[in-house]
């Protein structure tokens, strides 16, 4: 049966949401003979952001050493048993179909190795905001979302990205940066592969206080160039490389992820 995984990053104290983001999980209609699994990593030890988890065989959760949310899904991987991945935030939700749609324009475009939907913003009274700078449904052109965070305007959502596991794998799961993560391993996608625009909302972005976007160190105009920096650096750098990953290899495991060795893991519960 093929799977779809959800990774997830959560820190003691930003699990208040998580409940809801489960609920938009089990509310997803997928394919037929597709099911997902959900795997949750804590960025820490305290295993609190789990009490309130039902005993739910499709929930892989794990913890590890502090590190932030890009290391804390680059530990997550190796618990991954889908042949596609995305990300959704703890205090975030999935809209309806979303998984769906994510499943079925990757499978039914055999050149693309992953997609991005469009996204609404959930602001504190209710509000449904969506994006400003949405490219229209169908292949992306290529370099369009590098592009456009480069200079300000990215198109879509980092978390809105689905690929193929073994895409992922290949880049080393999300980059080690504080923030922007999400962004630095779309980026990296696009560079070595083609993607797809989904025009219909995936992901409800929710806006409060709390949320580490709204931290003042993410808007630090220092830290921000050495993101933007580091980013397109590495982006460049692959294309320079010449390097393409094709999905050809990855689809012939749509029904059954490649076995790896893996070994006892600390991190596991």
């Amino acid at each position: 049966m093929p799977v779809i995984s959800i990774v997830t990053a959560v820190h003691n104290g930003g699990h208040q949401y998580l409940a809801e983001a489960y609920e938009s999980l089990c509310e997803q209609d997928l394919p037929d003979g597709w099911t997902w699994q959900w795997v949750i990593q804590e960025d820490g030890t305290t295993g609190i952001p789990f009490d309130r988890l039902p005993d739910d065989p499709r929930i892989s959760a794990g913890m590890g050493r502090h590190g932030r949310a890009a290391m804390a899904r680059t530990m997550a991987l190796e618990r991954v048993n889908g042949v596609l991945t995305r990300a959704l935030d703890a205090d975030d939700l999935l809209a309806p179909g979303a998984l769906q749609r994510d499943i079925e324009t990757i499978t039914a475009h055999p050149h693309i190795g992953w997609c991005v939907s469009a996204c609404l913003d959930l602001a504190p009274d209710g509000q449904l905001v969506p994006g400003p700078y949405d490219p229209p449904p169908g292949p992306l052109p290529p370099g369009i979302l590098a592009e456009g965070y480069r200079v300000g305007r990215l198109a879509v959502m980092g978390t809105t990205l689905c690929a193929y596991t073994e895409l992922l794998e290949a880049v080393g799961g999300w980059q080690a940066l504080p923030a922007s993560e999400d962004v630095a391993l779309l980026v990296v996608c696009e560079a070595l592969s083609p993607g797809w625009m989904i025009g219909e909302v995936s992901e409800i972005y929710r806006k409060h206080p709390q949320q580490s976007t709204a931290d003042l160190a993410y808007s630090d105009p220092r830290e921000k160039a050495s993101r933007l920096s580091i980013l397109m650096s590495r982006v460049e750098a692959l294309r320079r490389a010449g390097w393409q990953w094709t999905s050809t290899g990855a689809r012939s495991g749509l029904y059954v992820k490649s076995e790896v060795i893996r070994g006892t893991s600390a991190s596991t519960m």
